[in-house]
């Protein structure tokens, strides 16, 4: 097996702090970013079968700073291979008419922008190696609606169609894209959607076996691992005890 060099985004928790693992277990080099340096300070020294380990503070919001990071990465981390681009969040379950329009721009800024900058940033050297790999985390969100989750829901959509773009645009390279939509994992994704609030959170996943982060990482490693002639465009997965329900309907009371 070859060494790749992955560079995750959002990596200190959840679905990117799986990928690190899963990747670091497999001997992968690896370039870590997200906003809590502390806890991608704590993971890197527990990463020991990674071939390297490169973190850095990134808010993906900010553009010039994505360019910055990617323009001076030490030199055996120069040559991405893989970038998962993970950093993403829901904020609230409020209606489009209550809800407050800060938590919107912070989700568009975040899962859109963040994820178009470090694209950007990125791809042209995958282009000009004629190699590599996007993996985008999107949601089933990004397809299937339900109330509250008006701007979160539009942001996955984005990810889910820009994904697709993506793979138009690279034909004829090899260059790969691959776009994950999970639904239901328990990780810190309700406590940030409810800024914190542990009871809200925990009633999204009572009695429910949800996936865990952990499922996640074990998909995107293995997309990632396919023959490069062989290319995972769209990935939906949730788990057993969830689908999709009925149509909802209104009635008027008489």
């Amino acid at each position: 097996m070859s060494v790749k060099t992955i560079f995750i985004t959002g990596a200190s928790a959840g679905f990117g702090e799986a990928c690190a693992r899963a990747f670091a277990a497999e001997g992968h080099r690896l370039i870590l970013t997200a906003r809590r340096l502390d806890k991608l300070e704590k993971l890197r020294s527990e990463l020991l079968a990674a071939a390297g380990v490169h973190i850095v503070q990134l808010d993906v919001r900010d553009r010039a700073a994505v360019d910055a990071v990617v323009a001076s990465l030490p030199a055996e981390f120069s040559e991405i291979d893989v970038l998962v681009n993970n950093a993403g969040l829901a904020l609230g379950l409020k209606p489009s008419h209550q809800v407050d329009i800060e938590d919107w721009e912070v989700m568009v800024d975040t899962n859109i922008k963040g994820l178009m900058y470090c694209t950007r940033a990125i791809l042209p050297g995958m282009v000009e190696r004629n190699r590599g790999y996007i993996v985008n985390i999107s949601s089933v969100a990004a397809s299937w609606p339900y109330p509250g989750g008006n701007v979160y829901g539009g942001s996955k959509a984005f990810v889910s169609q820009f994904s697709r773009n993506l793979r138009c645009d690279l034909l004829g390279t090899k260059v790969r894209v691959t776009c994950i939509e999970p639904g239901m994992a328990e990780t810190e994704f309700s406590k940030v959607r409810f800024k914190w609030d542990e009871a809200k959170a925990s009633q999204v996943y009572a009695g429910v076996d949800a996936m865990s982060a952990e499922d996640i990482a074990d998909i995107v490693t293995w997309v990632v691992s396919r023959p490069v002639h062989v290319n995972i465009n769209t990935l939906e997965v949730m788990c057993t005890d969830q689908a999709w329900g009925p149509f909802a309907v209104h009635r008027e009371k008489n």
